[in-house]
């Protein structure tokens, strides 16, 4: 028997935040991963001194992921887009993308009439309170806010662009609009290098704060004892080889299916891994030796699901002179699969020529995005960090808390399980 302080179970992004600002807290920290390298769904891979990363990325500036690593001290290189390079995709065709009053009024995607409704619409959405949108999903919220058709298209495909969900029938309106809030405050920045660079970053800051990893180690279950009243409190975790550590807490930074797993027999942690309805995209990563159409840079699908962007506009993720680009169709509703061939062709229309460039590419159809879809039942009704019925049990993932969606959600769950756990005036001093 092994003992610490706290367990950390999961070394992605959200994993490695806690870990480290508990440890900077002075708590003794032991990290488990069960793969052979740290990250998660973070991890870059490679190729030809291209980086891909697991589909298209992108760190939100406004939201409470930014926030988190600013306290950790980290730093991280990289651009984003400025509206330059914009194509929106309808029916096989591009059109100038509406991303200010210029290129709105030349646009041929809407009339007149679309056009005001439109710059009306956009307009107001920094005004509304997105907790007062509680009970509402997304497709309610845009036909009662959005009469044409064909301006509810577009206003779909921005919230689309900035939540990676297609599922307007099933998102919370409240996640959406205030997902978009955070996108329209400060944009959005790609990682030079991709995002393997903020797994170092991470990894680092644990390290310089005395987290001990432990790689390639498979945590089977977390041990508890029960206190009555349908309550327990945590004695520690067993590994698969039948290794035990004792410890005052554990968190699990991973999704609902794998709190549950190591939770055998509780009926809360099984209910939030039924209720799960994971986000899914599939991606067409592709490394050219040069981009055929400098100009064309983002594409967004109106009509259907999809989105291309030469991420390596922006930041170093593709050798001098060549060119990164993502392609991705968002699954969800009615478009559940997705074919290479078929995210091809949307490349075709946006870089015609570039199979003659590619020097190397790689095929995901079916990557997990979010592991629980926040629903119109709020982002208030899903699980608070801090379990309430295990003592001593926290969760930390983008399915986690009152704040964010993606890796905002997975960093602000592990900063609230920090400041539970060691309170505000500690994580302000580490």
């Amino acid at each position: 028997m092994k003992a610490t302080d706290v367990v950390v179970v999961g070394g992605g992004l959200g994993g490695l935040a806690v870990a480290a600002l508990l440890a900077r807290g002075g708590r003794r920290v032991v990290l488990f991963e069960k793969a052979r390298h740290l990250g998660g769904r973070a991890h870059t891979t490679s190729q030809e001194g291209y980086h891909f990363n697991l589909g298209p990325h992108a760190l939100f500036l406004a939201g409470a992921a930014a926030r988190v690593l600013a306290r950790l001290g980290l730093e991280l290189k990289g651009r984003g887009p400025r509206g330059e390079g914009g194509f929106a995709l309808r029916r096989g065709r591009l059109h100038t993308l509406p991303t200010g009053a210029v290129s709105l009024l030349t646009t041929d995607l809407l009339g007149a009439a679309g056009k005001l409704e439109f710059a009306r619409v956009l307009a107001g959405l920094n005004r509304v309170d997105a907790s007062t949108l509680v009970g509402v999903s997304l497709e309610q919220w845009l036909r009662a806010n959005v009469s044409r058709a064909e301006v509810r298209e577009l206003v779909a495909m921005l919230f689309r662009a900035s939540t990676y969900c297609a599922d307007t029938e099933l998102m919370g309106a409240d996640a959406a609009v205030a997902q978009h809030q955070t996108v329209l405050a400060r944009g959005v920045r790609y990682l030079d290098g991709g995002w393997i660079e903020l797994v170092r970053g991470l990894t680092a800051v644990a390290d310089a704060a005395g987290v001990q990893r432990v790689i390639s180690a498979r945590v089977e279950s977390v041990t508890r004892e029960e206190e009555g009243s349908g309550r327990s409190r945590v004695r520690g975790v067993r590994l698969a080889d039948g290794t035990e550590w004792a410890a005052e807490a554990v968190v699990v930074a991973g999704g609902p299916g794998d709190v549950a797993s190591l939770l055998p027999g509780d009926a809360v942690a099984a209910g939030w891994a039924a209720r799960a309805v994971a986000v899914k995209a599939a991606s067409l990563e592709v490394g050219l030796s040069r981009l055929p159409r400098p100009e064309a840079l983002v594409a967004f699908g109106v009509d259907r699901p999809w989105y291309a962007s030469v991420h390596s506009a922006w930041a170093r993720l593709a050798p001098e002179g060549g060119a990164l680009v993502h392609v991705a169709k968002y699954l969800g509703g009615r478009d559940t699969e997705a074919s290479e061939l078929e995210l091809e062709g949307i490349l075709d229309v946006l870089q015609p020529g570039w199979r003659m460039q590619v020097v190397t590419r790689r095929f995901l159809p079916g990557l997990t995005v979010m592991h629980a879809l926040p629903t119109a039942a709020g982002l208030g009704a899903r699980p608070r960090p801090v379990v309430e019925h295990v003592r001593g049990l926290a969760v930390v993932g983008d399915w986690v808390g009152p704040e964010g969606l993606l890796t905002d959600a997975s960093l602000a769950s592990a900063e609230a399980v920090a400041l539970a756990w060691l309170g505000a005036r500690e994580v302000r001093a580490a």
